[in-house]
């Protein structure tokens, strides 16, 4: 991953004053992945690097779309089920690509797949040993969908299904794509975290805590008054961000 190299003091205009983290805490969160295992383990090398002097509370976040455009979706769920960080809590949210997966490997209608094959879901089933012949048609997604069903580890669907859809710690709410301007956090639909853009993006409201998300891609992580947005398109730029979170200080690795 590329190192960003400047460091920003996230501001306090426009906005209450913020404590940040709570005292002696120190958080980590990776945007989105999208099957770039290369990626993910040079970023968990630098957190390991960064974090080895500090001896408080360590968290770890990632916001969602661990699948899907790269072509190691597969090896990244293993990366992250590994037992890396003891001494960090982690914390995985749901992405919006995740909750397609699940309601194409769960669900009766196999004909989700048209939507998911739009935006990466071949990368993922060919990740996991799925034979895809040429560009499927309607009658293929049946048998598709049972082979995937046959090929996903019991401890990957369980992952899947254990995602979580926000967390929220000290002055920040960590969610995947972001929040419906105007409406209380703990009011907020699922489905608008996941799959929110414009709205949101567009937002100059102050929304309670600083938002942190992914799902919108920008060539360079944004620091604003009310979001930290930090996907900066890892599939296809090559640069996977984390931001690292102390007190009100926020930089990027």
């Amino acid at each position: 991953m590329k190192s960003i190299l400047k460091k920003i003091l996230c501001s306090n205009k426009n906005k209450p004053s913020l404590l940040g983290l709570p005292k002696n805490h120190k958080l980590y969160c990776i945007g989105d992945i999208h099957g770039r295992l290369d990626l993910l383990l040079e970023a968990h090398q630098k957190i390991s690097v960064d974090a080895a002097p500090f001896d408080g509370v360590k968290i770890l976040v990632y916001l969602g779309d661990y699948i899907d455009r790269g072509n190691q979706s597969r090896q990244v769920i293993d990366c992250l089920l590994e037992n890396d960080f003891p001494d960090f809590k982690k914390v995985f949210l749901l992405g919006n690509h995740e909750q397609v997966l699940l309601q194409f490997l769960l669900g009766n209608d196999a004909s989700i797949a048209h939507d998911w094959f739009k935006f990466g879901g071949l990368a993922t089933l060919a990740s996991y040993g799925v034979n895809i012949d040429g560009i499927p048609t309607l009658t293929d997604l049946t048998r598709l969908q049972s082979e995937f069903k046959k090929r996903v580890p019991i401890k990957h669907l369980a992952f899947f299904e254990n995602l979580v859809i926000n967390y929220e710690i000290g002055d920040y709410f960590f969610v995947h794509a972001g929040i419906k301007p105007k409406i209380k956090l703990h009011r907020q639909r699922p489905e608008d975290m996941l799959w929110i853009r414009e709205e949101f993006v567009n937002s100059d409201l102050f929304h309670g805590k600083v938002i942190v998300h992914g799902h919108t891609i920008t060539d360079e992580p944004e620091v604003l008054h009310n979001r930290i947005g930090i996907d900066t398109g890892a599939y296809a730029s090559g640069r996977l961000t984390c931001a690292v979170f102390e007190t009100i200080n926020c930089h990027f690795l």
